[in-house]
């Protein structure tokens, strides 16, 4: 197909979803969505829910290698462990299991961590496995070398 076809293409269809979208804009047609998002636990004093439920998707928050409310001790393989476990245990309570991970983002502080990192992670994670990214950072929350959120979908 060529590059004139393809806009020929996609101009005809963006037309068509308009119109369809003006000729329902006015109607009075009762339609059924999705609920709305469900914030879903707390973190105590700071800003933010523990995780997002949409439909069948949980989003969760970033987390660090906190256990009893504080860093564990380690370095990067402890606390990516415990990361983890506690990825492991939201999940579990609202419902999902690691097979659910679609997702997941890394941010880590060394990147020359990244092979111990990965070690840690193919042992808590099997195949296949959830599409990811892995960012250097200058700096973490509570001095963690390690951050990981992830997407879960049923």
């Amino acid at each position: 197909m060529s590059k004139l076809s393809s806009y020929v293409l996609i101009a005809s269809l963006t037309a068509i979803g308009s119109l369809g979208f003006a000729i329902n804009a006015g109607a009075s047609v009762a339609t059924t969505t999705n609920s709305g998002p469900v914030f879903l636990g707390d973190a105590g004093n700071y800003p933010f829910s523990e995780a997002v439920q949409v439909g069948n998707t949980l989003y969760m928050s970033g987390q660090i290698g906190f256990k009893d409310g504080k860093l564990v001790k380690g370095g990067i393989k402890a606390e990516t462990k415990q990361a983890l476990d506690n990825i492991h245990n939201t999940l579990r309570k609202y419902g999902y299991q690691k097979s659910d991970i679609v997702k997941c983002l890394a941010m880590l502080t060394d990147m020359d961590d990244f092979d111990d990192f990965n070690k840690i992670y193919k042992t808590e994670l099997t195949k296949p496995y959830p599409a990811r990214s892995a960012f250097g950072v200058a700096e973490l929350v509570a001095g963690a070398s390690v951050e990981i959120e992830c997407i879960a979908a049923k």
